[in-house]
């Protein structure tokens, strides 16, 4: 089980933030997540795995100026 924004999701073996985030219906918009509290951004997405029982913070990016 993987919890992301106090949702409990279905963990598999070989999981990755890409794939995790791919099975959110808004996951493409999240260019950074926080991975049991350390941050992770897109380009490190496919390579990071996620752990059983990780807890997933979606961070969205907020324009300003």
């Amino acid at each position: 089980m993987v919890i992301v924004a106090d949702q409990e999701l279905p963990w598999q073996e070989g999981l990755t933030v890409a794939t995790l985030l791919a099975r959110l219906t808004d996951g493409h918009i999240y260019a950074v997540v926080k991975l049991d509290g350390k941050l992770v951004s897109r380009p490190h997405f496919n390579v990071t795995p996620v752990p059983d029982g990780s807890r997933v913070t979606l961070i969205p990016m907020i324009a300003g100026g």
